[in-house]
């Protein structure tokens, strides 16, 4: 009896130590991409023309002060993971096209960014909501076959150590 007792107790307290009950929503990881369609540097793709790299989609928006603080650390990971087929893609939650490219040209942003136009008053970007992304920034690491391997909720050091070895190693997956 106490060693069942103790074992129900050990399954409990593992369980709450599960990333998805932290997040309070299951793992997106192994789930494929949602494909949608955006304007990169004036063209029309779809997030699927991406295959073969290693996507970190980021949705971010000008009016959230973790997304502009992380925005430099954006930067440099793009520079850093560009030469190996990776690349940073920013989706914004933003209604005014002018304060978004403000915000880009001010902040010298370098990787690719697509403003939503569907995004509301209420700061909802349709794309987001269909990743099911509740905040700003959220952040989908999606591999070179469309798969997300990894979603991570808040602003980020995108150039820890820590980080900059999980991306070397998924850059180095085939």
């Amino acid at each position: 009896m106490a060693w069942g007792s103790m074992l129900g107790a050990f399954a409990v307290i593992y369980f709450f130590t599960f990333p998805h009950y932290r997040q309070g929503e299951a793992s997106v990881a192994g789930k494929k991409a949602e494909d949608f369609a955006m304007n990169l540097d004036g063209k029309p793709v779809h997030l699927s023309n991406l295959r073969g790299k290693v996507v970190v989609l980021n949705f971010w928006a000008t009016w959230c002060p973790p997304c502009v603080e992380e925005t430099p650390a954006l930067n440099r990971l793009q520079t850093y993971i560009a030469s190996r087929n990776g690349v940073v893609v920013g989706v914004a939650a933003d209604e005014d096209q002018a304060v978004y490219e403000k915000f880009l040209r001010d902040n010298g942003v370098i990787f690719p960014t697509y403003r939503d136009p569907g995004t509301d008053d209420n700061h909802r970007s349709p794309i987001a909501q269909n990743y099911g992304t509740s905040m700003y920034p959220e952040t989908y690491i999606i591999d070179r076959k469309g798969v997300i391997v990894r979603k991570i909720i808040g602003p980020q050091d995108w150039n820890s150590p820590e980080l900059l070895a999980y991306f070397d190693a998924i850059l180095g997956q085939t």
